[in-house]
């Protein structure tokens, strides 16, 4: 009922540098996407940071998966919604059914920065 909310997920491929190491490719060629439906998104917080020369704002939202689901959101993904960019902030917390054990659910923060 309240689980309405979609995001598109982006994850990185991976490309080898210089030295030979694995590193994310973020190039859009890389990029694999996957929409996740059934989520619930609230705002979280919301900070201003004002110098001279611009004000830096940093919005987050809470997220929350439909119990019964488990979606593969991981840390290192960004997200797309409602025509932003977002990071995951932190962890993704799964959570577990008190009564079986099993996965029943995820919850993490997604954040935008600007300015």
């Amino acid at each position: 009922m309240f689980f309405f909310d979609s995001v598109v997920r982006v994850r990185a491929g991976t490309k080898t540098d210089r030295g030979g190491n694995t590193i994310p490719d973020w190039s859009a060629g890389a990029v694999s996407r996957a929409t996740v439906d059934h989520l619930n998104v609230q705002p979280a917080s919301q900070t201003e940071a004002p110098d001279a020369t611009r004000t830096a704002v940093v919005t987050g939202w809470r997220v929350q998966s439909e119990p019964g689901t488990v979606p593969d959101i991981r840390a290192v993904d960004r997200l797309e919604w409602r025509d932003m960019t977002l990071e995951v902030d932190g962890e993704v917390g799964e959570w577990s059914d008190p009564l079986t054990g099993q996965p029943d659910h995820i919850e993490f923060t997604m954040k935008r920065s600007t300015g």
